[in-house]
C-alpha cells in the first residue's frame, strides 16, 4: 500500500509516503530560501508529499538561527525556487507554518521583532545562536488579545503568500512546543482568560488560527500537526490531555482540513501516544490522517494495512536518502544521516547524499 497513489481531498499524491518537516537551518541570508534549499527539496520530490521545514509567518517567530520565514516578498521569491524545483519533478509540497513563540533567543530575531508567548515564562534550556553560541532562552512577553489577533492574521497572510508562491497547501505546526502548542498545553499556558481557562480556552488559539487560514486559502489546502504526549520545549502530558485533544480534533474535523498529522515522539524517547487515543483521533477526524514517528517500510505498511492512517511520514531517513521511496521499494540499504550537519550552513550533509542509481 505504501507505494500506491492516494487522493487527499483534491490533492493527487503519487504514493503514501510523506517527507516530514525537519529544521535544516540553511536560510542563511535574512531567513530567505535559496537555490541550495531548492536543490534539496527537488532531490526528494519522489515523496508522495513533502512538508517543508518550519517557516515562520512572523518576524517574531524566527527563534532559531537561519530558519526561513514566509512573510515578505524576498521570501516569496526564494520559496518559489523550491516549489518550482519540486513541481518540475512531479512532486507535491506544502509549507509548514511554524511560529517558535517562546522557543527563542532574541539574538536570532531580526531588528524590531520580539519574543512572545502565552505567559511571561522562559522555555527551559538553551538555544543556539550564531553570534553567541548556546544561550538560555529569552523570556517572552505575554501576548495580549491584540497580539493574539495580530498573530492569527499573520498566519492567514503567510498562507496567502504560500499559495502565491506555488505551494500545494500549508501545514499549521501545533506540535513540539511551538506557539500554537504553547497555548494548548497547561504546563506552559496558565492564563485565566479566554485563551487559557480550561480545555476550550486552551484550544481557542489553535482553532482561531485554523479557521482564519481556512478562510484565507480554503480548508482543502490546510493541514495541521499535533503531538499529544510530546515533551519537547517544556510541554509534557497533563491530566486532561486525551479529552482536550479529542475536543480539538472534533472541532478541526468540521473544517474539512486537507489532513491531520499526528506525531508520536516515542522513537526519540518521549512517552508514546497511547494506541487507544490514536484510534479515537483517527475515528474523530473525518479526513486523511498522517502518522509520524520512527516508521520504516515494514511498520508503515503494517499501519496502512490496519487502517491506522492514510499516509506515513518519514523524517530522518529522508535526510540521507533523497530517493528514499525508490530505496524502500527495492528494499535497499538506507544511508545513515550525519547528525553533525543537521543544522550547519552549506551543502555538506544536505545535498551531497548519493542516490541509489549512483
Amino acid at each position: 500500500m505504501l507505494f500506491e497513489s492516494f487522493t487527499a481531498r483534491k490533492l493527487q499524491l503519487s504514493n503514501r509516503t510523506v517527507m516530514a518537516p525537519m529544521t535544516r537551518s540553511r536560510a542563511v541570508q535574512a531567513n530567505t530560501p535559496n537555490e541550495l534549499m531548492a536543490h534539496y527539496y527537488g532531490q526528494r520530490a519522489s515523496a508522495g508529499l513533502i512538508i517543508t521545514e518550519g517557516a515562520s509567518p512572523s518576524p517574531n517567530g524566527l527563534g532559531y538561527a537561519r530558519i526561513p520565514g514566509l512573510f515578505n516578498a524576498d521570501q516569496v521569491r526564494g520559496w518559489k525556487l523550491v516549489t518550482d524545483a519540486v513541481h518540475a519533478k512531479g512532486g507535491k509540497i506544502v509549507v509548514q507554518l511554524m511560529h517558535t513563540g517562546r522557543v527563542t533567543h532574541d539574538g536570532n530575531l531580526p531588528a524590531g521583532a520580539e519574543v512572545v508567548g502565552p505567559m511571561p515564562v522562559a522555555c527551559p534550556g538553551e538555544m543556539y545562536t550564531d553570534a553567541q553560541g548556546m544561550q538560555p532562552h529569552s523570556t517572552p512577553r505575554a501576548m495580549t488579545d491584540k497580539d493574539i489577533a495580530a498573530a492569527v492574521e499573520e498566519y492567514a497572510q503567510s498562507a496567502r503568500l504560500a499559495i502565491e508562491t506555488g505551494f500545494d497547501g500549508v501545514e499549521l505546526h501545533a506540535a513540539n512546543g511551538y506557539l500554537i502548542e504553547q497555548f494548548l498545553n497547561p504546563n506552559v499556558n496558565q492564563r485565566s482568560d479566554a485563551y487559557g481557562d480550561g480545555i476550550h480556552g486552551r484550544n481557542r488559539f489553535a482553532l482561531e488560527v485554523a479557521r482564519a487560514v481556512c478562510s484565507a486559502i480554503g480548508a482543502e489546502r490546510v493541514g495541521l500537526r499535533l503531538s499529544p504526549y510530546g515533551v519537547f520545549n517544556g510541554t509534557g502530558a497533563f491530566p486532561e490531555v486525551d479529552t482536550q485533544y479529542l475536543a480539538l480534533v472534533s472541532e478541526l474535523s468540521t473544517l474539512e482540513l486537507l489532513y491531520l498529522h499526528l506525531l508520536d515522539h516515542s522513537a526519540m524517547g518521549a512517552p508514546p501516544v497511547p494506541a487507544a487515543l490514536k484510534a479515537l483521533l483517527r475515528q474523530t477526524f473525518k479526513g486523511p490522517l498522517i502518522l509520524a514517528g520512527g516508521f520504516d517500510r515494514a511498520s508503515a505498511e503494517s499501519a496502512l494495512a490496519a487502517n491506522q492512517a492514510d499516509l506515513i511520514a518519514f523524517g530522518r531517513p529522508f535526510l540521507a536518502n533523497p530517493d528514499l521511496v525508490d530505496r524502500m521499494r527495492a528494499n535497499a540499504t538506507l544511508i545513515a544521516p550525519d547528525k553533525a550537519t543537521f543544522y550547519t550552513p552549506g551543502a555538506k550533509g544536505y545535498t551531497d547524499y548519493p542516490a541509489l542509481a549512483a
